[in-house]
């Protein structure tokens, strides 16, 4: 496949030189097309080197093969990474001042936008009304991600990580697997928590990876997908409906509320198997005498058995995690089989969890098992190859 990656002038341009390697790696032809102002942050000979391609900014360079309009007119995507301000303003507006904005201008190629700048420049009235005139028109443009930006500065502004942008924009090409056209799927996804106090709470170590995979791949497939996310610590792909929770309280009017349609639902967050019975109006202080307050905990509902027992559609399907370390009463397996004849769900999604295991992590190794506890399948890699592995499952059950 033959992708365009432009480079607007920003700090955050040096991950874009992970990005084309990625792309690269990938068996993709690439061509950079930075601005001017790019080249002041990542030089012409490291694109030229890690592209195999000739590097150029102006309209007027290679005149005789009309290259201001060729390169558009050729490629079958264009990502542009990271996108300023500035580069959005001249996109919507249509401007063809340089060879990047004459390519966006000229190409009929999916195109991904993936904004970069200070927070203030993000929310600015002007560049949310460039952003919705490009969205508008069919251009894909992510969100941001919140984090440190240049200097000292933090907020949304932060350029997504090369990986999440090279899914997404392999995502608006790939056409090879849409089994899931047509269909509706819930997935959670996070470690809900339960509140202690104004400032304390009961969580989990999950990140959300692998829900957020799972999100990503269902829309690859071509699924209309929504993400109930609870506390994520990645950020959502692009092409969902994100709904953000905290509580499993929360998480669970948000599943049932999305679920009402659902061909499938997939339940991926780590969801807290128990609360304070009280939350403290006030911060809980530690007392002089050294006594130690007691916290007393009451169990959550089990979301899980709640969907499987009672569906809210017929012929739905749902899937479950589970979550496990084994102890001195059985392995992670053994757990996971009693956990799928209690819970009743069509798939249970079986992994051991712990310190650098399962949760926070970019990979992972998963056993499937059926509502009888047999073991229907087995996945491990990086957590979007788990994630098709689980659709997989999910479509031959179907």
């Amino acid at each position: 496949m033959r992708i365009v990656l432009g480079v607007a002038g920003g700090i955050a341009a040096y991950k874009a030189v992970l990005l084309l390697r990625l792309l690269r790696e990938a068996g993709h032809e690439v061509r950079v097309v930075p601005t001017r102002a790019a080249l002041e942050f990542v030089g012409r000979p490291t694109w030229e080197a890690l592209s195999g391609q000739p590097v150029t900014t102006d309209v007027f360079d290679d005149v005789d093969r009309v290259a201001h309009v060729e390169i558009g007119q050729r490629a079958d995507l264009v990502v542009v990474a990271p996108a300023t301000a500035d580069l959005l303003a001249r996109a919507a507006t249509g401007q063809a001042d340089d060879l990047l904005t004459a390519t966006l201008l000229v190409t009929r190629a999916p195109v991904l936008l993936a904004p970069a700048m200070h927070t203030e420049m993000w929310q600015h009235p002007a560049t949310a009304a460039n952003v919705a005139t490009l969205r508008a028109r069919g251009v894909h443009v992510l969100d941001p991600e919140s984090g440190r930006l240049t200097g000292a500065d933090t907020g949304p502004g932060r350029l997504p990580e090369p990986e999440t942008i090279a899914a997404a924009a392999l995502a608006l090409v790939d056409g090879s697997q849409r089994d899931l056209d047509g269909w509706h799927v819930v997935v959670s996804a996070g470690g809900t928590r339960e509140p202690l106090d104004p400032v304390r709470f009961l969580g989990n170590r999950s990140s959300g990876r692998q829900g957020v995979a799972l999100a990503q791949a269902a829309a690859r497939r071509g699924a209309r997908v929504t993400l109930v996310g609870a506390n994520l610590a990645v950020a959502a792909p692009a092409g969902v409906d994100l709904v953000p929770v905290e509580t499993t309280a929360q998480l669970r009017d948000a599943v049932r509320a999305a679920a009402k349609d659902a061909d499938v639902v997939v339940m991926a967050a780590a969801v807290a198997d128990f609360a304070p019975a009280h939350a403290a109006a006030d911060k809980i202080k530690k007392r002089a005498d050294g006594v130690t307050p007691a916290i007393e905990l009451v169990e959550t509902v089990d979301i899980l058995a709640e969907l499987a027992h009672e569906p809210l559609l017929p012929g739905q399907l749902v899937v479950g995690f589970a979550a496990e370390t084994g102890d001195a009463t059985g392995s992670v397996l053994e757990h996971g089989r009693a956990k799928a004849l209690r819970k009743g769900a069509d798939l249970l999604v079986v992994n051991a969890v712990g310190h650098g295991v399962g949760f926070g992590t970019d990979t992972n190794d998963v056993t499937l098992l059926d509502r009888a506890g047999e073991v229907v399948g087995r996945a491990d890699g990086t957590k979007l190859d788990v994630a098709h592995a689980i659709w997989d499952a999910v479509v031959a059950r179907r």
